[in-house]
């Protein structure tokens, strides 16, 4: 018979201890950021990595195993983001698809934020950050929320109501702006991590973006080593966006832009 599985940890401390070589690499990576975290910040930011490292061999919540990789590749590409929310001065947002909580925990740890919403429609990933949550000492500020993003657009407590929206390795840019514009506030925005030939995708986001109201993009480079290829492209609403979107998921398949 197979043995009963260990109970995933729910505190920080009662997960191994991060190598030296997750801290060199979320150092060297601020610095080319050129950004300082705050004692605490540092700290829910290190917490949510252990956590993440620990459940992950039980729930798939990234493909990434070594610590130094999810320093780079999760922490500091999430963090890519921190001059943008500052430079609109950003208090509140929503992240899409939020999976292990990259990069909805880490922003909202080292801004930090009044609010910030993690949609993960998958239950067990909603419950590990909810966990996450609640172990960096993050719960007066962030919630979790195993909703999809179609039925967050629905409600009118969150309909054309928020300034910010994140999506992270979640879907193709077109179909990203179709589920965040309903959800932002006038000359709110999407920021969306992306990498490879944007070609095509670009030109079908102009298409979303006419038909959800107008908007305009701009594309950033993400800084940090081995992160070359990487851009954040920031998508800014700037109309009304009509009540039939966003689409359900089989209509966006079979209609994409």
């Amino acid at each position: 018979m197979d043995r009963p599985r260990e109970p995933l940890p729910t505190r920080v401390q009662d997960t191994p201890p991060l190598p030296s070589a997750y801290a060199d690499a979320l150092d060297a990576g601020l610095r080319t950021l050129g950004l300082e975290l705050s004692i605490s910040a540092r700290a829910a930011i290190d917490g949510h990595a252990r956590l993440l490292l620990a459940w992950t061999a039980a729930i798939n919540l990234t493909a990434i195993r070594d610590p130094a990789a999810v320093a780079l590749v999760h922490v500091v590409d999430s963090l890519s983001a921190i001059r943008v929310f500052r430079e609109r001065e950003t208090e509140r947002s929503v992240d899409l698809g939020s999976g292990g909580g990259y990069p909805g925990l880490p922003i909202a740890a080292a801004l930090p934020m009044t609010r910030s919403l993690l949609i993960e429609p998958v239950a067990k990933k909603a419950r590990f950050l909810s966990v996450a949550i609640a172990a960096t000492g993050m719960a007066g500020s962030i919630e979790a929320a195993p909703v999809r993003a179609e039925a967050l657009a629905a409600d009118p407590r969150h309909r054309g109501q928020w300034p910010a929206v994140t999506a992270r390795a979640v879907a193709a840019l077109p179909e990203l702006i179709e589920l965040a514009f309903p959800l932002l506030a006038p000359d709110g925005y999407l920021v969306a991590w992306k990498r490879g030939d944007l070609g095509l995708e670009l030109a079908a986001a102009d298409r979303a973006m006419e038909a959800l109201g107008g908007g305009s993009i701009e594309i950033r480079p993400v800084l940090g080593p081995g992160l070359e290829n990487h851009r954040l492209v920031i998508a800014t609403a700037r109309g009304r966006v009509p009540a039939q979107y966003p689409r359900e998921p089989a209509v966006r398949k079979r209609r994409p832009w």
